[in-house]
Parts: structure tokens; C-alpha cells; sequence
């Protein structure tokens, strides 16, 4: 494990007695309990190891199988448009026939593997489950799994998840000048940061927050969407050519280093400017290395003791630049949400703060929180 990470402590692991009653779905944890343990009790980026992708298709893997027994077919979800395309697959906005409803559809592909579906795609649905049943404001919520067609080496899940009918980055487009009002904005990044911190303390690391996976509500209530999806998309990104935006990524990312919760706080701190100075990243890099260099543009260039001696990139990159004035970035900005602004943006992750401390941080002391 990278040196950055040597003294992460482990999340804590989620508390399923809290969980309400509603009856549980024996068919998905069984098909988990067969294949595999219990996700880890600290999520990394740490790959696993390739495998097989021969599949035959006589006699298909038993927890394909299991898995098309675990959830029914999508017959009932009438497709009506595509509303978006990304990373992780296709989202349409769908008629549920069964509850006279719309709903936002996501088709995921991923390949199976010798022995069927990877078993990093059953915990991280399991965990998807799971999740569900605590209904959080800030998370969007996972109405059905269904599956789609199965083929020799491929088959496709559907997610089918409550509709909401904006994200965060069309918000602010549609913002009028002079920009969102002070208030609002701490509103806002609050919601991002209850949302966040309730991903980790279940052990999640979104790994992808931007806001167009920010989704807003007609009454301004923020949902945080495609949570878990990155890891399952690990096994499906090597077969495609999908281009994922750098603006939100943390140096120990760029840098190809392990990483762990606080990769999501660098990005809290990144959407956090960005409701100051609207329809504009504080970041916004073209390439990796242009990337750190706009971030060591703000934040100053590291000390070479403080550079990570496994870091895909060598200090000896970038030129030596002095930390700068947050307040000439984002000019709107308090002192109090300055200050916790460059916490969040440490280059070091064990300095930056976590989201569970951001949420009793002094700027939200006066916190509207139905602004």
C-alpha cells in the first residue's frame, strides 16, 4: 500500500442492526455469501488481478445463474429517452408500467469471467442493497436491480433509481448573475458534505464526485448519484475508450498512488469553489500534468520531503511555486469558509480533513439547512 495511505485508519463498518425492518432480499445476499466475503474494511484503489474473460456457454458460471435468479427482468420499465451517457453506462428516463411512475434507468455491460460475474460486482450491488433501505436525503435512491440480455461473455444490469430532473452542473449553468447567494451556497456544500459523510461512514468511496453526479431536486434538495459504480466499472474500463473529466481529481490520484476517503473531500473542496465562481472549475485541466500543475498553481508545488517516493511523477516535473491567496481564486468567499476550503485541498490526504469534521466546521455554525 502507498506510503500516503500507511496511517489511513479503517472506516467503520456499517451498522446493520440500525437497519429498519422492512423484510431483506434473500436472493442477492445469497447469491454475495456464496461467491465471496464481506467487502473490506478499507476501500482502495487497488485493482485485482485480471482474469479470464472465457465464458462457455453450454454451461454457463453458477453465480451468473444465481444472479438472473436474485432479479427479474426489465419488461415492465418502458424506455422513453436517453437522458445521458458516461462512465458507467447509459441512463434513460423509464415509465415504471407497474407503478405509474418515471424513473431514471442505467444499463451497465461488464464481462464475465471464468467463473461468472466478478465478485466485485456482487458486493458492490450487495452494498447498493443495503444502502437503500436507510432512505438518506442526499442519496438517490435505488428503487429495482434488473437484469438484461446474458450473452457467451456479457451480460447488463439495470439500475433503476428515483428520477430527479437536474444535476448540480446544469444548475449552475441556469444560475442568473450575479451567482447563488452566500446562504445558499453553504446549503448546498452541506448537503454535499451529510451526503459524502454518510457514504463513508459505510465504508463507500464515491471516487467520482463531480456535479453532474449531483443531483438537485425541484425543492433544492442535493442527491448524490453513481456512488459505488467506479469499482464495478474497473472490470469493463480496459474494454472501452471513456473519457473521465480530471477537474475533481485528488494529486494522489493523478500521481497513480493507493488511495482512500479523502480522494472524495479534495473533490468537496473543488465543487465548494466552484459554487463561488460558476460555470468554471478551479482546476481545469486538459491532461494529468497539467492537471497538478494548476493545482500547485493554488496550492503551492510540494517540498520534495513531502513528495511521495512512489509517485508515478517526480517532483523534479514542476517548477516551485508559493501557496496563494484563496481569497484572490474565489474572491466571494468568507473567512471561515476560506479556512475550510483549504483544508479540504491539502495535498497530503492524512492533512486534509475528513467530511464527518467538515460537518461541525465553523462556517456552518449558521447553516440554513432548508435553505
Amino acid at each position: 500500500m502507498s506510503s500516503l495511505l500507511s496511517t489511513q485508519q479503517p472506516l467503520a463498518p456499517p451498522n446493520l442492526s440500525r437497519l429498519d425492518q422492512r423484510p431483506k432480499s434473500p436472493s442477492i445476499m445469497s447469491v454475495v455469501a456464496d461467491v465471496g466475503p464481506h467487502l473490506p474494511a478499507t476501500p482502495v484503489s487497488t485493482p485485482p488481478p485480471r482474469r479470464s474473460t472465457t465464458v462457455s456457454a453450454r454451461h454457463p458460471p453458477r453465480s451468473t445463474n444465481a444472479l438472473f435468479a436474485a432479479f427479474r427482468g426489465s419488461s415492465h420499465y418502458e424506455e422513453i429517452n436517453r437522458i445521458g451517457k458516461g462512465a458507467y453506462g447509459t441512463v434513460y428516463l423509464a415509465r415504471d408500467t407497474q407503478k405509474e411512475r418515471f424513473v431514471a434507468l442505467k444499463k451497465m455491460k461488464f464481462c464475465l469471467t471464468e467463473d461468472g460475474v466478478p465478485m466485485a460486482i456482487l458486493r458492490e450491488i450487495s452494498l447498493l442493497k443495503q444502502l437503500e433501505r436507510f432512505d438518506h436525503p442526499n442519496i438517490v435512491r435505488l428503487l429495482d436491480i434488473t437484469h438484461g440480455q446474458r450473452y457467451e461473455r456479457e451480460m447488463s444490469l439495470h439500475l433503476i433509481f428515483e428520477h430527479v430532473h437536474q444535476d448540480l452542473a446544469t444548475y449552475l449553468e441556469k444560475c442568473p448573475s450575479p451567482g447563488l447567494p452566500p446562504a445558499k451556497i453553504k446549503n448546498l456544500i452541506w448537503q454535499i458534505f451529510n451526503g459524502v459523510d454518510f457514504l463513508h461512514s459505510h465504508r463507500i468511496v464515491h471516487r467520482d464526485l463531480k456535479p453532474q453526479n449531483l443531483l438537485i431536486t425541484k425543492s433544492g434538495q442535493v442527491k448524490l448519484t453513481d456512488f459505488g459504480l467506479a469499482r464495478i466499472y474497473d472490470f469493463y474500463s480496459l474494454l472501452t475508450s471513456v473519457v473521465v473529466t480530471l477537474w475533481y481529481r485528488s494529486p494522489e490520484v493523478l500521481m497513480g498512488l493507493s488511495y482512500a476517503t479523502p480522494v472524495d473531500v479534495w473533490a468537496c473542496g473543488c465543487i465548494f469553489a466552484e459554487l463561488f465562481i460558476l460555470k468554471k472549475a478551479i482546476f481545469p485541466g486538459e491532461y494529468e500534468l497539467d492537471q497538478l500543475n494548476r493545482i500547485f498553481d493554488v496550492i503551492g508545488t510540494p517540498k520534495e520531503e513531502e513528495w511521495p517516493e512512489n509517485a508515478a511523477v517526480t517532483r523534479s516535473n514542476f517548477r516551485a511555486r508559493s501557496v496563494r491567496d484563496l481569497s484572490q481564486i474565489v474572491p466571494e468567499i468568507d473567512e471561515e469558509g476560506a479556512d475550510l476550503l483549504k483544508k479540504t485541498l491539502r495535498f497530503n490526504p492524512h492533512q486534509r480533513i475528513t467530511v464527518s469534521d467538515a460537518l461541525v466546521h465553523p462556517y456552518f455554525n449558521d447553516v440554513d439547512k432548508d435553505c
